[in-house]
């Protein structure tokens, strides 16, 4: 399994997970030109896709969605122009080729939002953005993972800092926000393995964070840990894995 973060945080939200007989798409976030540019050098065309995977409603992460009309798309919620061709609902697996997908419930301000544990035949990799907090019942189920995309969003005194309205500050900081470094650092303190090659920190903020003190705090919660720790840019690739 390979995975290629294309874009990462307010402004756009895409990833790409290769298996030798699979291509999909989580979230389809940032602009058009940019995303087709990503495309381009990859030669790889919208109609490659096996299927678009879509977590939550927000702008940032189903901008483009028009334009992928023509590739299966899973989803957790209805849209508003045409219909979703798969359902997805938390904790009911599902599979696209040799990819077993499991969504896991997590808590944003939308109805709906969800992570997914995705898993080839011999790796395992968590994808979990937009949350305000990830549920103790599902660290089982996280546990293990060879590869970690998961959201690092702010520093809480950056935060607090920053020129944000205090109701905007109320929401990241709520349950149904965004992580924390320090969150974050906890979370994958509890789910992390020797298993575990590469993780790389998401939806940082560019206001209330710095991608050094997000890899720098959680580093502190992962005594041990010898893998690759990344901070995903806005449009930075990162790419980590490799076809078994």
């Amino acid at each position: 399994m390979k995975f290629t973060v294309l874009a990462s945080g307010s402004t756009g939200n895409a990833t790409l997970i290769e298996t030798a007989f699979s291509k999909i798409l989580i979230d389809c976030g940032t602009t058009k030109r940019y995303l087709s540019s990503r495309f381009d050098e990859r030669n790889l065309l919208r109609t490659d896709l096996n299927a678009l995977v879509l977590t939550h409603a927000h702008g940032d992460h189903i901008q483009q969605l028009k334009h992928f009309k023509e590739v299966p798309t899973y989803s957790p919620f209805e849209f508003d122009h045409y219909p979703r061709d798969y359902d997805v609902i938390p904790y009911q697996s599902f599979e696209i080729n040799d990819l077993k997908l499991t969504p896991i419930e997590l808590s944003h301000d939308t109805e709906i939002t969800v992570g997914y544990v995705i898993e080839s035949p011999t790796k395992k990799l968590v994808y979990i953005t937009d949350t305000g907090y990830v549920k103790v019942n599902d660290y089982d189920l996280l546990k293990d993972a060879d590869y970690y995309i998961v959201e690092s969003n702010f520093d809480s005194e950056l935060l607090m800092q920053s020129n944000r309205p205090y109701m905007t500050k109320q929401r990241i900081l709520s349950d149904t926000g965004h992580l924390s470094n320090e969150a974050c650092g906890e979370l994958l303190s509890e789910i992390v393995s020797n298993r575990t090659q590469h993780i790389v920190l998401a939806h940082i903020s560019q206001e209330a964070n710095t991608h050094d003190l997000a890899i720098s705090t959680v580093k502190s919660y992962l005594n041990g840990y010898a893998g690759i720790i990344e901070a995903a840019h806005p449009f930075d690739l990162i790419s980590g894995g490799d076809f078994d």
